[in-house]
C-alpha cells in the first residue's frame, strides 16, 4: 500500500462511496472534491469552501472512514484543503471525537426549529406572488444584464444544483433586478410546477416576523417552519433586512434551505461590502454563490426594450421618437415604461400623434437634466476638474500614476454615462484604440468592487455629471 498514490487512493474510496449513497448525492458532491497528497497514514483533500467542507465532513464522515482504515490502516488521518482560503483542518479516524468548535457542524438540527412543525405545508400550495409580466419573454437582454440572465437561465433549469447559490444581484434602482426574480420564479414553476417558490421583499419578510414575535401571536416556530419548506426562496431589496432579530431569523432560514440544495436568490441597491448593518456571518453567506452586478443598458438595450414595451402595450410610435428616447435617457429602465406611458396619454388625451417638442417635455418632467444626454467633453472636463489636470494631460500618453488613473476612470464613466461606442471614446481620449478602453474599463470595474474608497471617487464624479 506504500506504492499507492492520492489519485489511486481516492478511485478506490470513491468505488466504496458510490456504492452505499445515491446517485443524486454522489454527482451533488463528489464529483467537486480533488485528491491533493497521500504521506504515508495521512490523506490530504481539497474541497472548494468551508461551507462544504463541513457539510461533507458531517454527513459523509462515517463512509469515508471506513474505507479509509481499509486501505490505510487504523492511523488513517483525513485533511481538508480549503482551496479558497487555504486554509486546512484535520479529522482522526477511526476515533469518533466531538466535534470541536472550529469544526462545529454548519447546520445544528438540535438548536435550529424544526422545520417539520407544519407537515401540512408540504403537500400546501402557496402563493408564490410572482408577477407574470416579470417574465423573460419581455425581458431585453443586453451587455448591462447578460451575466444575470445567463445565471438565472441555469438556476430555472436546475434549481439548487448549480454553484449559483445565492445568487446576489445588485444594481441601481430601474435596471430590472425585480423582473429577473419574477422570471427566475416563473419558468421554475413552469418546468417544475410542485416546487415551491416565494417571492418575498425583505421589508415584508421583516414585518412577519414582526408579527410573529408579537407577545399575543407567539408564532415564530410557524415562521420559521414555512420559510424552511420552501424550495426557491427570493428575497428583493435583502438591504432593508436591518434588524436584528429578523436577520438572526433570516440566518436560520438561510443555512437549512442552503445545505439541503435549496435555490436562494437576493437582491440589492448596493454590493455585500457596502451592507453596514449586517452581521458579518450573515454577508459572509451572502458571498458563497454568484454575484452579479447590472448597469445602465447601452443605447441598444434602450432601443430594444423600448420596442418590446411598445410591441406588448399595443403602443405605436415612429423610430425617430423612439430613438430619440433611447439616446436622451440614459437612467434606467423604469424611467423609460414611465416616458413611454406618458407619451400614450398624452396622444390619447390629444387624439394626436406626439411631437418631438412633446417627448422632450416629458422627459424633463420625469428625469430631468439627469437623462438628457452627457457628452465625452462634459465627462473628459468633470474628471480634469476633480484631479487637478488638463485636457491635454488626460488625453496624453504620460504613464504617471495619478494621470493613468484618472484617464482610466474618464473612459469608464463615458462608457456608462454616454452613448458613444469604445471607438469614439478612444479617438476623444488621445487616439486609443477600442480594445484599450474596453481594458481600462475592465480595470475600474475591477477595482470598485474591492476598494471602496476608489469606487466613492467614481460614484462621487458621476453625480457631479448627473
Amino acid at each position: 500500500m506504500t506504492a499507492m498514490t492520492a489519485k489511486t487512493l481516492w478511485d478506490e474510496c470513491l468505488l466504496k462511496v458510490r456504492s452505499q449513497i445515491s446517485a443524486d448525492e454522489f454527482n451533488k458532491w463528489f464529483p467537486y472534491v480533488k485528491p491533493v497528497s497521500l504521506e504515508e497514514s495521512q490523506f490530504t483533500i481539497e474541497v472548494p469552501t468551508e461551507f462544504f467542507k463541513e457539510y461533507f465532513d458531517k454527513n459523509f464522515c462515517d463512509i469515508l472512514r471506513k474505507a479509509l482504515v481499509d486501505f490505510l490502516g487504523t492511523g488513517a488521518r483525513l485533511y481538508y484543503k480549503i482551496s479558497q482560503f487555504a486554509a486546512q483542518t484535520k479529522v482522526t479516524y477511526p476515533a469518533q471525537s466531538s466535534v470541536s468548535p472550529a469544526n462545529k457542524p454548519f447546520y445544528d438540527p438540535a438548536t435550529t426549529i424544526n422545520p417539520n412543525l407544519l407537515p401540512g405545508l408540504v403537500s400546501q400550495k402557496i402563493n408564490s406572488q410572482l408577477d407574470p409580466e416579470c417574465s423573460f419573454e419581455n425581458f431585453v437582454v443586453g451587455d448591462c444584464n447578460k451575466m444575470a440572465y445567463v445565471a438565472s437561465e441555469v438556476i430555472y433549469k436546475n434549481p439548487g444544483k448549480s454553484g449559483f447559490n445565492p445568487l446576489f444581484i445588485f444594481g441601481a434602482s430601474g435596471l430590472g433586478k425585480t423582473h429577473i426574480c419574477h422570471a427566475v420564479g416563473l419558468k421554475v414553476k413552469e418546468k417544475y410546477p410542485d416546487l415551491r417558490v416565494l417571492y418575498v421583499s425583505a421589508n415584508n419578510f421583516k414585518l412577519q416576523y414582526m408579527d410573529a414575535t408579537n407577545l399575543q401571536n407567539n408564532k415564530l416556530a410557524d415562521f420559521l417552519a414555512f420559510y424552511m419548506k420552501i424550495d426557491v426562496l427570493i428575497v428583493d431589496d435583502i438591504q432593508d433586512l436591518t434588524s436584528p432579530g429578523s436577520q438572526n431569523a433570516f440566518f436560520q432560514i438561510f443555512n437549512h434551505l442552503h445545505q439541503i440544495g435549496k435555490q436562494l436568490i437576493f437582491t440589492s441597491d448596493r454590493p455585500q461590502v457596502e451592507l453596514d448593518k449586517f452581521e458579518d456571518r450573515l454577508l459572509s453567506r451572502f458571498k458563497w454563490g454568484l454575484s452579479v452586478e447590472l448597469k445602465k443598458p447601452s443605447y441598444e438595450t434602450r432601443l430594444g426594450m423600448l420596442k418590446n414595451f411598445c410591441q406588448r402595450k399595443g403602443m405605436t410610435f415612429s423610430n425617430e421618437i423612439l430613438e430619440y428616447i433611447a439616446h436622451n435617457v440614459q437612467t434606467n429602465f423604469r424611467d423609460l415604461q414611465g416616458i413611454l406611458n406618458s407619451l400614450l396619454m398624452q396622444s390619447i388625451v390629444m387624439r394626436s400623434e406626439v411631437t418631438l417638442e412633446e417627448v422632450q417635455r416629458i422627459i424633463h418632467q420625469i428625469v430631468g437634466d439627469n437623462g438628457l444626454n452627457i457628452s465625452i467633453e462634459k465627462v473628459q472636463a468633470e474628471v480634469c476638474r476633480y484631479f487637478g489636470l488638463t485636457l491635454e494631460e488626460l488625453i496624453s500618453a504620460s504613464r504617471k500614476g495619478k494621470i493613468v488613473s484618472a484617464r482610466q476612470i474618464c473612459m469608464y464613466i463615458c462608457r456608462e454615462l454616454t452613448a458613444s461606442p469604445l471607438t469614439m471614446i478612444g479617438k476623444a481620449m488621445g487616439g486609443k484604440d477600442h480594445s484599450t478602453v474596453l481594458h481600462s474599463c475592465t480595470t475600474v470595474s475591477d477595482r470598485m468592487s474591492t476598494d471602496r474608497e476608489y469606487r466613492n471617487q467614481v460614484r462621487e464624479i458621476e453625480r457631479n455629471l448627473q
